[in-house]
């Protein structure tokens, strides 16, 4: 993390603009704590004795996912534990009425918003370490490649052992002592990033901006970088996401993530991009090989990435009963995927779930969940525009309160796109995407920008090029 300046600030006026809920109603918060006293008694495996860890950020408690890697004689094998909402969620009633209307939980820096109460989210239904949890547990074996050759998924108690963050398992595996229950992590890692890329999946490797708080009280713009843990940790989640993608195919019902492919004359429009950058793109090299073996780090890879993302427009849910949709692929991961593996902070990852359960055990999929695949990718796709501006809107208030006592300073900026006369620039210190003014701007170029304006109540910075 690369830490910049500092300012304070208030996200009231932001909460009131979006309309965020401050809290639960007391019948939602009534239920809550009656199913903490009594969830569901369904059979379930006793799997206590798995050694599962949990990587998730620094000071994280809505923890939905635990993990075992193990290296086999014939590949790898994965247990996936992922928290089992439904044990504590009754269908049609208040905490399913209310997760329905949130769709997912919403992270500002002051705190979040969540999608269940915090008495389930960080308490009786997250992956803590130490306790015993219900859970859904997946267990996927692989080929020596990486590929899938068995999946199993099932109810079952789980243990916790230890609770990482990202940093902590990169410096322990960096110091050659990885934790036994991720040794193998970043063998399968690499080789499910190596099988992505023959897939054709896309992968972004945009800078991303970060706010954490400081120790006076006031607020820090950062650049997070993605760690090798980070990638290989989203594998896992992926290769369990296809995996489930995988089962509700074959049962002909199902909620999958989709993205439509890029049209040809967007590629062509990135690689006359890439060219005008002077970045060598052979003909025989497909997007995805191409973008990954770019350095994110360089500044004409910045800009590449940023005009990348036209590429991966259009994602949506796409549910299903009896007939397969004319879309079932997922363009960004290069092959059907579902969300199944953070149901405490995503609604739709409870129904999957359970139509996974259903058809692995040959039982019928409850009433309750195809009847709520009418609504369900409508509610995810509201809740994630929501996300979105929530998200923008904070990075842009928190650039505003940095960069208000410094209007006239200059700072080193990167140009991500340009037009005749402006551009997209990302400052790299504070990080901060932002419009530019100036002439024979080009897109890749490192410059010196002018910070000309800051309005704090619109959430507005402009410069101009110094």
């Amino acid at each position: 993390m690369i830490r910049t300046h500092s300012a304070g600030g208030d996200f009231g006026p932001l909460r009131a603009e979006f309309s965020l809920p401050e809290s639960f109603g007391p019948e939602v918060l009534a239920e809550a704590e009656a199913a903490v006293l009594d969830p569901s008694t369904e059979p379930r495996e006793d799997a206590t004795d798995l050694p599962l860890v949990t990587i998730d950020p620094p000071g994280a408690k809505d923890l939905d996912q635990a993990m075992v890697v193990e290296k086999t004689a014939r590949g790898f094998r994965v247990h996936y534990a992922i928290a089992d909402l439904a044990a504590f969620v009754p269908p049609g009633g208040a905490l399913d009425r209310e997760a329905r209307l949130r769709g997912q939980t919403l992270y500002l820096p002051d705190g979040n918003v969540p999608l269940h109460p915090p008495v389930l989210s960080e308490g009786a239904a997250s992956l803590l370490p130490g306790e015993v949890r219900p859970a859904v547990l997946w267990t996927i074996e692989t080929d020596e490649a990486g590929e899938p050759t068995a999946t199993r998924v099932r109810r079952a108690l789980v243990r916790s052992t230890e609770q990482f963050d990202y940093e902590t398992v990169q410096a322990a595996l960096d110091a050659g002592r990885p934790h036994p229950s991720v040794a193998a992590l970043p063998e399968l890692g690499r080789r499910r990033r190596e099988l992505a890329v023959r897939r054709g999946a896309v992968e972004l490797q945009l800078p991303e901006q970060e706010i954490t708080g400081d120790p006076d009280g006031g607020w820090v713009l950062a650049r997070r970088p993605r760690t090798a843990v980070d990638a290989w940790n989203a594998e896992i989640s992926l290769l369990t996401g296809m995996a489930a993608a995988r089962i509700m195919l074959d049962a002909r019902v199902g909620v999958l993530r989709t993205l439509p492919d890029p049209e040809p004359e967007a590629v062509d429009w990135l690689r006359r991009s890439a060219d005008a950058l002077g970045i060598p793109w052979a003909p025989e090299t497909t997007v995805s090989e191409f973008l990954s073996r770019l350095d994110p780090g360089q500044p004409a890879s910045m800009a590449l990435y940023a005009d990348t993302t036209r590429l991966l427009r259009g994602a949506g849910y796409t549910a299903f009963d009896g007939e397969l949709p004319p879309l079932t692929t997922h363009a960004g991961i290069g092959g059907a995927y579902a969300h199944v593996t953070a149901p405490i902070r995503r609604l739709v990852d409870r129904f999957a779930t359970e139509i996974c359960l259903a058809v692995s055990a040959g039982r019928e999929v409850p009433e309750w969940v195809r009847a709520a695949l009418a609504d369900v990718p409508d509610r995810m796709t509201a809740s994630d525009t929501l996300a979105a501006k929530v998200e923008r809107a904070c990075i842009d208030q928190v650039e505003a309160w940095v960069l208000a006592e410094h209007i006239g300073g200059e700072f080193s900026a990167v140009v991500l796109r340009a037009d005749e006369n402006k551009a997209e620039i990302l400052v790299e210190d504070p990080t901060v995407m932002a419009k530019c003014a100036g002439e024979k701007l080009t897109a890749g170029e490192r410059i010196a920008v002018r910070l000309t304006a800051v309005d704090v109540e619109k959430r507005k910075v402009s410069f101009e090029r110094a």
